[in-house]
């Protein structure tokens, strides 16, 4: 039984905020087993952390899981950053970055920035990066600040959504909550 579970995920610690509430589910979740749940918002880099984590012995259960941006095809990513010999079950994608999810829930996007954001392509894991960005900067009215606003949309867009429109994302919760069940 998982007594502590880990997620180190990709970006500024100013977004642990918003990835506790969009993973709310998965926190209360992990709570409910009595599981500790720790968000790590990697010092150096994600990966090299949780590679660390996975040779670093510990007391009780901890499953460390890792959650990255994937500008690139998954098994490629994985060799590339010597994590191939991991457990597939313990490393999760935003495809292909994290805005990406914020587009399937357009409501929340569109009353944050106060814009009129119309629907496009329901597939948000397939919306190449650079129309993300542009579009988000649309909204903005201006530039679009990951930190400043990225950190304030995950608190605010609705995980079921993002389930439905990204299958990585619902990959990500539906194992999760499996193992912690």
């Amino acid at each position: 039984m998982v007594t502590e579970l880990r997620v180190y995920y990709e970006g500024d610690k100013a977004l642990k905020p918003g990835f506790h509430k969009f993973l709310a589910e998965i926190v209360e979740a992990a709570r409910s087993q009595r599981c500790k749940f720790q968000l790590v918002d990697a010092k150096g880099t994600p990966i090299q952390d949780f590679r660390d984590a996975l040779e670093t012995p510990r007391d009780g259960d901890v499953w460390n899981v890792l959650l990255l941006d994937s500008e690139e095809p998954h098994e490629f990513q994985l060799r590339k950053e010597r994590l191939e010999g991991c457990d597939h079950d313990s490393i999760f994608w935003m495809v292909e970055i994290m805005e990406s999810w914020f587009f399937a829930d357009l409501d929340a996007v569109n009353a944050f920035f106060k814009s009129s954001l119309k629907e496009g392509n329901p597939n948000v894991e397939r919306i190449p990066k650079a129309d993300v960005l542009a579009r988000l900067d649309k909204a903005a009215g201006g530039e679009y600040l990951k930190v400043r606003h990225g950190a304030k949309l995950l608190e605010l867009i609705d995980p079921k959504k993002v389930r439905k429109a990204a299958r990585n994302c619902e990959r990500t919760f539906s194992v999760i909550l499996e193992k912690l069940a």
